[in-house]
């Protein structure tokens, strides 16, 4: 119980910390059961269209997650619902040799952020949603917790 303050005590100073974050946000998967037809989506608002963004996938999944990998589709569409894209993406989530986890993890539960999008320039300002979709085949893909995004604007490199 001791560890679950201090890691709730350091999320919150991580995320007082990033100011650039402009969106973050996570779904629970129920009962870590993401069946196919499940598509989460993520709706969020660009301000400034001038400046680049970085776009991240937030994971949670346990231990007893089948696989090393995770295939996505996502798919981001403008304010108007007019599809601007539409890719699949494999996360690793675990080495394929050794099988030993990446990420953060907190007993069986590892938390992964992934880089989606880099220095990615929105075409105008608005609201933009992103909906994600398991791309594994199994229904329901079994131990994957919560899924998200973060949106960010992207630092120059000094």
């Amino acid at each position: 119980m001791k560890q679950l303050g201090l890691l709730i005590s350091l999320v919150l100073l991580t995320l007082g910390c990033e100011t650039n974050t402009v969106y973050n946000e996570y779904t629970d998967i129920e009962d870590g059961k993401w069946y196919i037809k499940n598509a989460p989506s993520f709706t969020f608002e660009i301000k400034d269209a001038s400046v680049p963004y970085n776009i991240y996938y937030n994971l949670r999944n346990s231990l007893s997650y089948g696989y090393y990998n995770l295939y996505l589709t996502r798919y981001l569409r403008d304010s108007s619902g007019r599809q601007l894209e539409s890719r699949l993406d494999e996360l690793i989530l675990m080495d394929p040799k050794s099988g030993k986890p990446n990420g953060e993890g907190l007993g069986d539960l590892f938390d992964h952020k992934f880089l989606m999008k880099r220095n990615y320039r929105f075409p105008k300002p608005g609201k933009y949603t992103m909906e994600i979709r398991q791309y594994m085949r199994q229904d329901p893909l079994l131990n994957i917790l919560s899924v998200g995004i973060a949106v960010e604007k992207a630092v120059p490199a000094n």
